[in-house]
């Protein structure tokens, strides 16, 4: 393997241990069973935010990035990707020389040395 470029895609993605917080969630939307039996209709929220928890991730390899979204994903090539920008408690966001901005999910600050290795180094490391 060369230095700073990774054999296989790198995933970034949502924490599997959000499914917790999830499960809690719904299960604090039992008690409304009691009242109506139309309140199961509730669940049907962490069910769409587990998928959602499933579904948003970005693959990263040496030529392109895909961000997967909850409907579709967007593949672009490193070329194509002036920078990375971070808006306040929000994922990356890529903003391409077309002028689109592309949301990466799961993309942290954090995260940002898994894209340096994938990258080959486009993205610079802000840890050293």
């Amino acid at each position: 393997m060369m230095r700073g470029v990774a054999e296989k895609p790198v995933v970034v993605n949502i924490s599997p241990m959000a499914h917790l917080a999830v499960g809690f969630f719904a299960l604090s939307l039992l008690v409304f069973l009691a009242v109506s039996p139309w309140a199961g209709l509730l669940l049907l929220i962490p069910m769409a935010m587990s998928v959602f928890i499933i579904r948003l991730r970005t693959v990263a390899d040496h030529d392109s990035v895909t961000a997967r979204t909850l409907l579709g994903s967007r593949t672009m090539r490193w070329e194509d990707i002036e920078g990375l920008r971070f808006e306040k408690s929000s994922w990356a966001r890529a903003h391409l020389k077309n002028g689109d901005d592309v949301p990466l999910p799961a993309v942290t600050f954090s995260t940002l040395p898994l894209l340096t290795d994938a990258s080959g180094g486009r993205v610079p490391n802000p840890y050293g």
